[in-house]
């Protein structure tokens, strides 16, 4: 699947804006966007907005994660 980021203009440290990364599958169909902050995690799914994203904190996602 072809994950690429959207903005090369980031410093190496994430800052309150992140960095976005365009998620799409192996035919090229955009899956969603994925916003990674230094307080959250953010799933676009298809065309939804970072506002309307599902988010959790790092602790929730590292849970989640741990849980599978």
């Amino acid at each position: 699947m072809p994950v690429t980021i959207k903005d090369l203009s980031i410093n190496l440290d994430v800052k309150n804006n992140g960095v976005e990364f365009e998620v799409k599958d192996n035919s090229g169909t955009h899956l969603g966007d994925l916003f990674i902050t230094k307080a959250k995690v953010i799933w676009c799914p298809g065309r939804t907005t970072r506002e309307n994203g599902r988010a959790l904190t790092w602790a929730k996602f590292a849970k989640m994660m741990e849980d599978l």
